[in-house]
């Protein structure tokens, strides 16, 4: 039997590019045996203080003087990868690795076992079964190859706190660490950096296989505080809000040496840097 660490579980998280609803009750779960994490000294490893754009739909805005991009792998071809490195830019692609969405072009690879309630109810968009690995891995495994095929220096992957959500599967806290774990690892072998998006819940556990962190809205949940153990690790934290105006969170994000941001829900162009 692990070690036990307490877990808030939180209900509610709008899958892709959303904002997060937030319920939360106590509970203790144990810590699977996981295995170590799979270093990459020579993948990006972001500053503390990182620039950085968030753009997952429209035209891709290059004009932006900052260090990081952060777009979709599907829709953004090599050549936009190409255009940003020539501008001295890293470049991350986004991966949703917690839902099967039927508008991507390997929507036919997810048999109907793995796909689970839909997310908003919308019927394009189903919560997956992260138990059946036997099934996922090999999926995301391409979806990483295809990543690094197009000169990605990382990525993000989307939805990964299933199991705080109501996915018509029973997930358990240890089953989401395994999963997190395998696609943290599988980036690393690629020479992918990572990043663990969200599920706060489980930051202590994860910080090892994780390079750096993005987030939504810690500031209108009061929640930031699970995100400074990536900083004390020396570890950047990339976080957005939605509905606060800057000069709600900005002072606190620039005091906790986040590197935070303003964007819309639709996370297109549209940006206002708090530092």
């Amino acid at each position: 039997m692990g070690s036990f660490i307490t877990l808030a579980l939180v209900a509610a998280l709008s899958a892709s590019w959303g904002f997060t609803a937030h319920a939360t009750s106590a509970g203790f779960v144990a810590t699977p045996s996981l295995p170590p994490h799979v270093s990459c000294p020579r993948c990006w490893h972001p500053a503390l203080k990182t620039s950085w754009q968030w753009q997952l739909q429209g035209t891709i805005d290059q004009s932006l003087n900052v260090k990081m991009y952060d777009v979709d792998m599907f829709d953004t071809p090599a050549s936009i990868v190409a255009s940003l490195h020539k501008a001295r830019r890293i470049v991350i692609c986004y991966i949703d690795a917690g839902t099967w969405e039927g508008w991507r072009p390997d929507a036919k690879k997810f048999p109907n076992s793995v796909k689970g309630k839909s997310v908003n109810g919308f019927s394009n968009e189903r919560w997956l079964d992260i138990r059946q690995q036997s099934i996922l891995d090999p999926i995301m495994k391409a979806r990483m190859d295809h990543c690094k095929s197009k000169g990605f220096n990382g990525v993000e992957f989307d939805n990964v706190d299933g199991y705080t959500n109501h996915t018509g599967f029973p997930l358990t806290a240890s089953e989401q660490l395994s999963y997190n774990v395998f696609l943290a690892n599988a980036a690393h072998i690629r020479g992918l950096s990572v990043a663990l998006k969200n599920d706060l819940d489980q930051v202590t556990t994860l910080l090892p296989y994780f390079d750096w962190a993005l987030d939504e809205q810690c500031f209108q949940f009061q929640e930031c505080h699970k995100l400074v153990p990536f900083i004390k690790a020396n570890k950047a934290v990339m976080e957005v809000e939605y509905k606060l105006s800057t000069s709600q969170f900005c002072p606190k994000a620039n005091a906790m040496n986040f590197n935070s941001m303003k964007k819309h829900f639709s996370l297109a162009a549209y940006r206002v840097a708090c530092r």
